[in-house]
């Protein structure tokens, strides 16, 4: 008979994490657990992970619909068809303690060359907002440590700052050498932001994501079709439901969208925005939302299986001082699984 336990797991950042939306010092984060009969030691885990003023979910009620779906745990395919939508982080990790439940609860979903410790994936350095020498020193880093992929999250500073900065990454690497992400959290107002774009296009940006904010599909449209940079739509597809994607897609024409399980519904509902955006020659890589290890492991073992060549966003577990250890690591610019390590032992309470 299949069981269900969860526990709270806030997590705490080595250092303050700018966004444009605010800093975050800590994020809450939620295991469940799943079990079948009496045998604990075989189980499936999945991270609830929330980002506050970004998930749909709401904070206050993950809690309670937690133990509501724990307490009714066989009846799960009636709480996805009830509830799942609008608690797409606890889809995401009811689906992904499922998958590793039934791949024999060892957090792998399958043997790949990845899961074997063969191969790695591919992924971009990321460069968190603040003043213009942290960026500098974290750019340094990145560089440093092999990375020729930059994302950059971009206003908090002032934006001639936030140019200067591109302008030295440029006067000492080319397009060729370091390709530029760049990521704006809906900072730019609809109505500059064309002109800050075309200021940007000169440092030979790989793309952009959210230059606006999401809910301005006319505005957005506009600038997906006349940008000098290729637009990501990220914000934008949280809380569009399945039937939705195709028009949301049609009516915007982005270039490229970026794909975040814990906040869209799972793995499941990203295969859903693929099958779409393919139809429109619209192009994607998935970005991981702030999860600790485990989260980052199902999205990681997922992606690796798509096979898409771009650099992905999962390098995001080296943000916490209390991540749960892992085979996880970074090497030469790519997240690899590491077969030799181990994962610290979680059990169901």
């Amino acid at each position: 008979m299949l069981k269900a336990n969860f526990q709270h797991h806030p997590m705490i950042f080595k250092r303050p994490a700018g966004t444009s939306r605010g800093v975050l010092l800590a994020k809450d984060s939620w295991f469940i657990t799943l079990t079948d009969g009496n045998d604990t030691s075989r189980y499936g885990i999945g991270e609830v992970s929330i980002i506050p003023g970004l998930s749909i979910d709401p904070p206050e009620a993950v809690e309670a619909e937690l133990a509501k779906l724990c307490k009714n745990i066989a009846s799960y395919p009636v709480w996805l068809e009830t509830h799942g939508t609008a608690f797409p982080a606890i889809r995401f990790a009811l689906e992904t303690a499922l998958h590793d439940m039934n791949y024999g609860g060892n957090r792998i979903f399958g043997e790949t060359a990845f899961t074997k410790g063969e191969a790695g994936i591919a992924i971009n350095g990321l460069i968190w907002m603040g003043d213009a020498g942290f960026m500098q020193a974290q750019l340094l880093e990145k560089i440093q440590a092999g990375f020729n992929c930059i994302k950059l999250k971009i206003g908090a500073l002032e934006f001639e700052k936030e140019l200067a900065l591109l302008a030295g990454i440029r006067s000492k690497y080319d397009a060729d050498e370091i390709e530029i992400r760049l990521d704006a959290n809906g900072a730019f107002a609809p109505d500059k932001a064309m002109n800050k774009l075309e200021q940007l296009a000169q440092f030979n940006i790989h793309s952009i994501e959210q230059p606006i904010k999401a809910g301005q599909r006319q505005e957005m449209a506009a600038l997906c079709a006349q940008s000098p940079i290729p637009i990501a739509l990220d914000e934008e597809l949280i809380g569009i439901h399945q039937e939705a994607i195709p028009a949301l897609l049609a009516a915007i024409k982005p270039q490229y969208i970026i794909l975040k399980p814990s906040l869209i519904g799972g793995l499941e509902a990203s295969e859903q925005w693929i099958e779409q955006a393919e139809k429109q020659n619209v192009n994607w890589w998935a970005t991981s939302a702030l999860e600790s290890n485990i989260g980052l492991n199902a999205i990681a073992q997922w992606v690796y299986k798509k096979q898409n060549p771009l650099p992905q966003g999962l390098g995001t577990g080296q943000l916490f001082s209390n991540n749960i250890a892992s085979p996880l690591e970074i090497r030469e610019a790519k997240l690899f699984h590491n077969s030799k390590l181990q994962w610290d032992t979680i059990l169901p309470e």
